[in-house]
């Protein structure tokens, strides 16, 4: 080989090397850039968010199964609001934080994506419905406790578990059916597609649900107070019942002068007091008789100091008395809930409907993620403010410690 021949072959080699550096260089930095892509803090934030709300709505569901005291109707419709979380962790969150950990890019297949914006958008109804079930549910509570059971499941309430699944479904069913496979759409991004699909879910799923469950909160307090000021003022006539029977008694002749029968008649109960007036005018007993001669006497039975028991108003009571106290967790709910997903539905229907409106994805992912931290707050509501709920959910984590 001659001199020249042999310069250009070194010549050669030395450009196919310089070659092969750069393009490993190219693709360390395509590895390096790809790696920065990826959402670590997502990762970690999302499986921590799915770990807490399996396990708190697992624990609110056991204890209304096992403890007694929480088999109500009203804990039976938290229980269908904690399956609807659970679902939700189950079967979107996992995909949820997959997309964020790749960074809000869509690496799998279109059918999927489909899937779960169907599961999201049905689940996130069903929670908003169920809490709209639960506030029809407290207003016949307040409105006609005669006519509420709270023991047992009554075929009004089966009504409004099953409407509100099936409410949820249909909202949801279009995005399956094909509504998200618009003219050029673009696989990397898994979101609903349809603008007008947008608007209807965001109404039908929210903007109309909350001001009717708002309305119907506003009744229920408005009916409790009127009950509790029927309440205050039956207690003020009780109260002076009293105290006119107290100033009848005071014109009444001392004990000493009154016949020995009298204080066991005091003492006994107001159903032996009427066997025994009944026994006094029985036609059985001789005209002549000592202790018929000059009459009945009369008698002060304390039991007339005592409220009216009349088992209407008794059960009235206690059945007011009881809502009264599960109305303090109930608003609390609804309120974390309004305060997670308002952000969301307001912003989601603007991108909808607003073409020249700039929302930046970073914003639109902060919002979804308030969302979906609702689902673990709800567990935690019940424990702070539902004593038999926090009862059951001490019992448990002690006898997961020991």
């Amino acid at each position: 080989m001659s001199p020249l021949a042999q310069l250009l072959w070194l010549g050669r080699d030395q450009t196919d090397a310089a070659q092969m550096v750069a393009n490993l260089s190219a693709a360390q930095e395509a590895g390096t850039a790809a790696a920065a892509r990826h959402n670590l803090p997502a990762l970690v934030f999302g499986v921590l968010l799915i770990v807490v709300i399996i396990c708190g709505n697992l624990m609110v569901c056991l204890s209304v199964f096992v403890e007694k005291a929480l088999k109500t109707t009203t804990n039976y419709f938290i229980v269908s609001l904690a399956v609807a979380d659970l679902m939700l962790a189950v079967l979107v969150l996992p995909l949820f934080v997959y997309s964020e950990f790749q960074d809000g890019v869509w690496t799998l297949n279109t059918t999927i994506c489909d899937a779960l914006m169907t599961m999201d958008v049905m689940l996130c109804t069903a929670s908003i419905f169920n809490l709209c079930a639960i506030s029809i549910d407290r207003f016949i509570a307040v409105s006609i406790p005669l006519n509420y059971n709270r023991k047992h499941v009554d075929l009004r309430q089966v009504v409004l578990l099953s409407a509100t699944w099936i409410l949820a479904l249909a909202v949801a069913s279009p995005v399956i059916f094909g509504i998200n496979n618009v003219p050029g759409r673009d696989p990397s991004e898994c979101k609903l597609e349809n603008d007008d699909y947008v608007l209807y879910s965001s109404v039908c799923s929210f903007f109309i649900p909350c001001p009717i469950m708002l309305l119907l909160y506003c009744g229920m307090f408005r009916g409790l107070r009127r009950w509790e000021e029927a309440r205050k003022a039956k207690l003020k006539d009780s109260i002076q019942a009293c105290r006119k029977l107290q100033e009848a008694t005071a014109t009444l002749p001392p004990l000493a002068s009154l016949p020995p029968l009298l204080p066991p008649i005091i003492e006994r109960d107001p159903a032996d007091t009427l066997d025994e007036a009944s026994t006094l005018q029985s036609p059985d007993l001789p005209p002549n008789s000592t202790e018929n001669k000059d009459g009945p006497v009369p008698a002060v039975s304390f039991a007339e100091i005592k409220f009216n028991h009349d088992p209407r108003r008794r059960k009235r009571a206690k059945i007011n008395s009881r809502e009264r106290k599960a109305m303090k967790v109930l608003p609390v709910v609804v309120g974390a809930f309004l305060f997670c997903w308002t952000p969301f539905f307001v912003l989601h229907t603007m991108r909808a409907r607003c073409q020249e409106c700039h929302i930046p994805p970073a914003l639109m992912s902060v919002v979804t993620w308030l969302g979906y931290v609702n689902s673990a707050l709800n567990p935690i509501i019940y424990t702070v403010f539902n004593t038999e709920f926090r009862n059951f959910f001490k019992k448990i984590l002690q006898r997961c410690c020991s």
